[in-house]
This record gives structure tokens, sequence and C-alpha cells, in this order.
């Protein structure tokens, strides 16, 4: 197989922080040895997730087994992963924002047509229900629990409690049409195909305000690991939490 030098779009800041936190972590279990230094196994995570490079490319690019690199990868993610703030957590922050975007975004995945649970109706595709919040200069501020891409985004936003924290926030929101229906601190664009000029003014005015949370989906799409996820449902979530952790060490 043929090695070639490539380069990963981060900051040297977010190899030093992912590596900072692999050693506490080799620190507290007592490892002694290993075949990659913690610098090169957290250029070895970043190169996963944000290049979305396979186990073997990596495996060959570092000169280790594919067992090894399935290893290091995630416990870089297990580490990474306990980092991440919990919605209690973030709201300390988003109670400081004058108003705050929630959105929902479906990460795709390698299933077959005879999952069920996990086809969206809306896109037409497998995936993972992943809800997030946005503060009003699109900046990446929680990520939720993956859910299966068949769950509605309200029904989403219920399930992690989002609703309920922003109502006792009080925090001004701005959401999509897909949360009418969620109460008071939700604002929605008004639907329907001939609305009068005072409800087509609302609507733009919304959708300026909403677009900026779309950067957060950008954001959260850079990393190129999200854009295809071929590994068990039940990793998506960590996988989801060390990226938003990465994306706050690089901020």
């Amino acid at each position: 197989m043929l090695v070639y030098p490539s380069s990963i779009d981060l900051s040297t800041r977010t190899l030093r922080f992912l590596a900072g936190q692999l050693t506490a972590r080799r620190r507290d279990i007592g490892t002694r040895w290993r075949r990659l230094p913690v610098a090169r196994q957290a250029l070895l995570a970043l190169a996963h997730q944000r290049c979305g490079d396979t186990f073997a490319r990596l495996a060959a690019g570092f000169g280790i087994g594919i067992a090894t690199v399935y290893r290091y990868i995630r416990e870089a993610i297990e580490v990474l992963a306990a980092l991440a703030p919990t919605l209690a957590e973030a709201m300390r922050t988003i109670r400081t924002k004058v108003f705050v975007i929630p959105d929902g975004t479906l990460l795709p995945i390698d299933r077959i047509a005879a999952d069920t649970p996990y086809c969206s109706g809306k896109h037409k595709r497998h995936g993972m229900n992943v809800q997030v919040l946005t503060d009003p200069f699109g900046r990446l501020l929680w990520a939720s629990r993956a859910l299966p891409g068949s769950t509605h985004d309200l029904t989403a936003a219920r399930q992690h409690g989002i609703i309920d924290a922003l109502t006792a926030a009080g925090l001004k929101c701005w959401a999509d049409k897909a949360y009418r229906g969620a109460g008071r601190p939700v604002r929605v664009p008004f639907r329907g195909r001939h609305l009068k000029q005072r409800k087509r003014r609302h609507n733009t005015t919304h959708a300026k305000i909403r677009c900026l949370g779309e950067q957060a989906m950008a954001t959260l799409k850079g990393w190129r690991l999200l854009r295809k996820l071929r590994c068990s449902t039940h990793r998506i979530t960590a996988i989801v939490q060390a990226v938003l952790v990465l994306h706050h060490a690089s901020a």
C-alpha cells in the first residue's frame, strides 16, 4: 500500500488539547508503554474525526495494526465525550445570551432499508437525529444524544428536555417549522402559501435570524466523519459529543 503525507485543517491548539487529555488518561490507568506516543495518538484520532479516514488507511499511515487504530480512536472519543457539557451545564452559558436557535440535523448512517426506525421520512434516508443549540452568532453551544432518524425534531427536543429548559430560563427561541406546537418560548414562522404582507415580513425576518443556526450545522458537518457514519449506532452519541468538545477547544 502506498503512503503519502497529508494535512488536517485544525490548529496545533486542538492537537495539544487532545494530547493533554490522553496524557491524563494514560496516567490514570497506569500505562507504561504504547506503540504510539500521546501526540501521535491524538493526531490519529483527529485524522479520523476531521477527515473521515478509515481504520485501514490510518493503520498504513501510522505503521500500526487496524485493531490498534480502533482502540486508540475509541479511547480518544471516550475521553472527549466525558468532557461534553450536559444540557443543565450548557444552560448556564445560554442564559447569558439574548436568544438561542435550536435546530435538528440528520447524520447519515450505513443501514439497510429494513431498519425502519432509522429511516427519516423527510430526508428519505437512514440516519440519526441530533438536536443542537446555537447562540446569536451561529456558534455551536450544545448537542444532544443521537436518536433514530425517524424521530421528529419536536419529539426529540421534548425527549431531551430542551423545551422545558428554555421555558424555565425564559429565553427567546427562534426555530423552524418543525418545532410548531412547542409552546410560547419557541418562535416559528407562519405556514401557508398565500400569506398577508405582515406575515411575509415576519417570515423574512425570522429566516434572517435562523440562518445563523445553519453555521453551526456547517461546523458540525465540517467533521467529515459525521457525513457518513459506518459504526454502531450506540457509538454515535459519543462521537458527536467528542466533536463538540474539540470544536470548543479550537474556538
